[in-house]
C-alpha cells in the first residue's frame, strides 16, 4: 500500500533546534535564585558509618542546608523494590554512594563545604563477583532483605540474592538423555556504563503549600511522579514534572536516582535547588549495565537438532535493587533464550545478587546482549565440533510456521529463516576472505513490540493547523516526528501542518515514557487513536454538509468526499468546526490495548574482521544486518536506529567496560572508558524485509533494541573463525586475543 507520508524519510522536526543550540536540557534550564547541589559520595565499598559531622560546612557564608542520613526521614526509595536509602544511614554500600548533601548559592562554595564534612568509616568485608556473593557464607550485604517493600521471595539459605526467576518448558530430562552430545560452556561479560552524552540533572522547587516542581533529564516523567509520591509520601497531585528533552538514555535515564536529595535539599533551603552530575560522578555512581555469568548447557542429536538446553544466569546487580523496573526485580533476557530456535525442553534460571560495586538497572534490551552473546557463542562451538557451517547449523534448528518457542509462544509471521537468508547472502558469506587472517561470524536475535496504556491530545488551531500533545520525552530516537506522520497521514494533511508538543505532567492523564521499544506502539497509538476520533467528527461534519449519511463520506487523500463527487479539504471541515465550537478544539483521547498480536520481530547479523596475529587487535571490517521490519514508517529514523544500534553492540563487544579496583571504577572520564569514535566503525549494511504484519499504527515494528544486540555474538564468533581461538568474556580485547594465540601455539 502507498502512503502519503508514512513509509518516507521526513526529517527530525526538532532536528533543527538540536544543531543550533535552541534545544534546552535540564542543565540548561535558568532557574531564578537556585542553589547548587553537590553531594558526598563514599570513598569505600562497604564500610560501616561511624559518624558523619556536618557542623563546619553549616557554618560556612553562602551554604543553606547540609543534610546527611540522620537528617532525612528513614525512607528507602525504588522503582520497584524500596531497598536503597536517600542517603546512606548506617552503611555503606558501594563506592560513589551519597552519604551527604549541601546546597550553596554557587558550585564552588558547595564542593567547598562538602570537603568540610567529616566522615568516619569502618570497613567491612566487601563481594564483588555475582557467583561468591551468592555462596553459603559469603559477607551479607542486606542482612534483613524480607524488609524491603516489593521484595520478590528467594530460596531460603541464599545469601546477597536480589531475585531469582526460573522459565521452563518441556521435559528437560528427556531432552538430554535424546541428545548424542551434550556441550557445556561459561560465558562472562562486563560492567559498563550507558554512554549517553547528558549527564544527570535535576531541579526541584517547593512553595510552603506542599507543591513540587521538578524539572529532570528523565525518560518517564509520570513514573518520576508517581515513585517520588510513593517514596517520599507526597500527595501524587501536588507535584509536577516538567518533561524535558533528554540527551541520550539507553535505559539509563528511567529511576529517581538524585532527585530526592534535590528535593529535601530544596525542602530545608526554602530555595530552589539544582543538582548537576560531573561525569566523573555519572561513572562512578550512575546505574550501569549488569555484568553477567553464564553457564550452557546444550544437548544436540545427531543431525544437530537441539534437543534440551540448560542454562544458569548470574547477574551482578550492585548494591540495590532500586533501579529495576520490571516486578521481577530481575534482568529479563534470559526468557528470550534460544526463543528463534526450535527446542522442546529447557530450562533458564536468572540470578541476581547484591554485590558492592554501583547498582545497575536497565541498559538497551536488558540482559539479551549478554544471554546472545553466550548462546550464539555456543552454536558456533558446536557448529565446528559437529563439522558443520555455523549457518547451517541454525537453518536445521530455526522455527518455522506452526513452531512454538522454546517457552512456548506461539507466532504468526515467523520469518526468521528469510531474515538470516537475506543478511548471508548481503554478506558474502562464502566467498573467500580478503586476507589470511579475516574472518565472519553470525548471529541472531527475537524481540517482539510491547504494548500499554497511554494518553494525547489533538487540537485543531484557528487556522486550521494541527497540535499533537504527547508525555513522551525526546530521548533521541525521533519519536516526535513519526508521530507527526502517523497524524498527517491519518488526516491526510502535509506534515508541516502538524506540530508536535510536550508540556508536563498535569498536562495529560498518563504516559509510559520511552523505553522497552513499546513507544510507538503505546503513545503512537494513543496519538494514532486520538487522529482516527477526530476524523471522524469530521466526517459527520462533512456528511451534515452534504446531506449525507455518514456511511457515504470517504477519505481520500486530503479530502472528504460524499454522493456527486462533493468534497471538503480537511482545512475547510477544520475551520468550519473551529468556527462551530467557538474556538480550537481540544480532543483527548486514551489509549489502552486488550491484548497483544502474536507477532514479533527477527535481526540477523553477519560480522567481518581482520585479526593481526602479531598484537591481537581486531578490525572489524563490515557488518550486515537485517531485519524482520514489518512497515517502515520513516526511513531515515529507522536506519539512524540499527546503525545507532550496530556501533553501540561495537562497543559492547570491543572496548566500553567500567573496571573496578577494590570496588572503585577506574574509567573515570569518557577517554578511558573507550566508546567507538568514528574511525572504528566498519561499512554498515542493512536489509530490510517489510510486511504489513507489525502491531504499531500502519503496520510497523520495534527496531530500538533489536541492532545491538547480535554484534558482540557476531562479532566473537568472527573472531573465532578469523585466528581459531575462542574468548569467553567481554569484552574482546587484543591482549585476550594475543594470550590465547599464544596458548593455542605453546598446545
Amino acid at each position: 500500500m502507498s502512503y502519503r507520508t508514512v513509509g518516507k524519510a521526513v526529517p527530525r522536526v526538532e532536528g533543527i533546534d538540536k544543531v543550533t543550540g535552541a534545544t534546552q536540557y535540564t542543565a540548561d534550564l535558568p532557574i531564578p535564585g537556585a542553589l547548587w547541589g553537590k553531594i558526598l559520595r563514599s570513598p569505600l565499598p562497604h564500610a560501616r558509618l561511624v559518624r558523619v559531622d556536618t557542623s563546619k560546612a553549616k557554618k560556612l557564608p553562602g551554604v543553606h542546608a547540609v543534610l546527611s542520613g540522620a537528617d532525612l526521614p528513614p525512607v528507602l526509595i525504588g522503582t520497584r523494590m524500596k531497598d536503597m536509602p536517600v542517603l546512606a544511614r548506617e552503611r555503606v554500600r558501594y563506592v560513589g554512594e551519597p552519604v551527604a548533601a549541601v546546597a550553596a548559592e554557587s558550585r564552588e562554595i558547595a564542593e567547598q563545604a562538602l570537603s568540610l564534612i567529616e566522615v568516619e568509616y569502618e570497613e567491612i568485608a566487601a563481594v564483588f563477583d555475582p557467583i561468591d556473593a551468592i555462596r553459603p557464607g559469603a559477607a551479607l550485604i542486606h542482612e534483613d532483605r524480607s524488609r524491603y517493600k516489593n521484595a520478590p521471595s528467594i530460596p531460603e539459605g541464599a545469601p546477597n540474592l536480589q531475585s531469582l526467576k526460573v522459565w521452563k518448558n518441556g521435559d528437560l530430562e528427556a531432552g538430554f538423555q535424546r541428545a548424542a552430545r551434550i556441550f557445556e560452556h561459561t560465558f562472562r561479560t562486563q560492567l559498563t556504563h550507558h554512554g549517553y552524552l547528558e549527564p544527570h540533572a535535576c531541579a526541584v522547587r517547593t512553595d510552603p503549600n506542599g507543591k513540587v516542581e521538578i524539572w529532570a533529564c528523565n525518560k518517564a516523567p509520570y513514573g518520576l511522579r508517581d515513585q517520588l509520591a510513593e517514596d517520599l509520601g507526597i500527595v501524587k497531585e501536588k507535584i509536577k514534572v516538567h518533561i524535558m528533552s533528554v540527551g541520550g538514555d539507553f535505559g539509563g535515564k528511567a529511576s529517581l536516582i538524585d532527585v530526592p536529595i534535590c528535593y529535601f535539599l530544596a525542602e530545608r533551603s526554602g530555595k530552589p535547588v539544582k543538582v548537576v552530575l560531573e561525569y566523573s560522578e555519572e561513572l562512578l555512581a550512575a546505574a550501569h549495565r549488569h555484568p553477567a555469568v553464564i553457564t550452557l548447557r546444550t544437548g544436540v542429536e545427531e543431525d544437530g537438532a537441539l534437543s534440551a538446553l540448560q542454562a544458569k544466569v548470574i547477574f551482578s546487580g550492585g548494591a540495590y535493587a532500586a533501579h529495576k523496573a520490571n516486578p521481577e526485580v530481575t534482568v529479563l533476557g534470559g526468557r528470550r533464550l534460544a526463543s528463534y530456535y526450535r527446542v522442546p525442553a529447557i530450562q533458564v534460571e536468572t540470578y541476581c545478587a547484591y554485590t558492592n560495586q554501583v547498582p545497575c538497572t536497565q541498559t538497551r534490551t536488558p540482559g539479551s546482549p549478554q544471554i546472545v552473546f553466550a548462546m550464539e557463542s555456543q552454536m558456533d562451538i558446536i557448529a565446528r565440533e559437529l563439522g558443520l557451517d555455523p549457518v547451517e547449523l541454525r537453518m536445521r534448528n530455526l522455527l518455522e510456521a506452526g513452531d512454538a518457542s522454546p517457552m512456548g509462544e506461539k507466532w504468526q509471521h515467523i520469518c526468521v529463516r528469510e531474515t538470516l537468508k537475506k543478511a548471508v547472502e548481503a554478506s558474502g558469506w562464502g566467498r573467500s576472505r580478503a586476507a589470511k587472517f579475516c574472518g565472519r561470524g553470525v548471529a541472531l536475535y527475537e524481540r517482539g513490540t510491547p504494548s500499554g496504556k497511554a494518553s494525547a491530545a489533538i487540537t485543531i488551531e484557528t487556522d486550521g493547523r494541527i497540535t499533537v500533545l504527547t508525555g513522551v520525552p525526546d530521548v533521541g530516537p525521533g519519536f516526535y516526528t513519526v508521530v507527526q506522520q502517523i497524524v498527517s497521514e491519518t488526516l491526510g494533511v502535509e506534515t508541516d501542518r502538524v506540530q508536535v508538543r510536550f508540556e508536563d505532567t498535569d498536562s495529560l492523564p498518563y504516559d509510559p515514557g520511552t523505553g522497552g521499544s513499546k513507544t510507538t506502539n503505546t503513545s503512537g497509538h494513543a496519538a494514532y487513536k486520538a487522529a482516527r476520533e477526530v476524523r471522524e467528527k469530521l466526517m459527520a461534519l462533512a456528511a451534515r454538509k452534504f446531506g449525507c449519511s455518514l456511511e457515504e463520506i470517504r477519505q481520500v487523500s486530503g479530502r472528504f468526499v460524499g454522493p456527486g463527487r462533493q468534497n471538503s479539504f480537511f482545512e475547510e471541515l477544520a475551520r468550519l468546526a473551529v468556527a462551530e465550537n467557538g474556538g480550537p478544539i481540544f480532543h483527548l483521547t486514551l489509549y489502552e490495548p486488550s491484548d497483544q498480536p502474536p507477532v514479533t520481530s527477527f535481526a540477523a547479523q553477519v560480522a567481518e574482521v581482520e585479526v593481526d596475529p602479531g598484537t591481537g587487535q581486531i578490525k572489524v571490517k563490515k557488518v550486515t544486518t537485517a531485519h524482520d521490519a514489518g512497515i517502515v514508517l520513516n526511513t531515515l529514523t529507522y536506519q539512524g536506529q540499527i546503525d545507532g544500534g550496530v556501533v553501540m553492540g561495537l562497543g559492547l563487544a570491543l572496548m566500553e567496560e567500567t573496571p573496578m579496583v577494590d570496588g572503585r571504577i577506574t574509567t573515570l572520564n569518557l577517554g578511558d572508558f573507550k566508546m567507538p569514535c568514528i574511525k572504528d566503525i566498519p561499512k554498515l549494511t542493512t536489509v530490510l524485509l517489510e510486511s504489513p504484519t507489525g502491531p504499531v499504527p500502519y503496520q510497523g515494528k520495534a527496531i530500538g533494541e533489536m541492532p545491538n544486540v547480535p554484534t558482540p555474538a557476531a562479532i566473537a564468533n568472527a573472531v573465532a573463525d578469523a585466528v581459531g581461538v575462542r574468548i569467553f568474556d567481554l569484552p574482546l580485547t587484543a591482549e585476550k586475543v594475543y594470550w590465547s594465540l599464544r596458548s593455542k601455539d605453546k598446545g
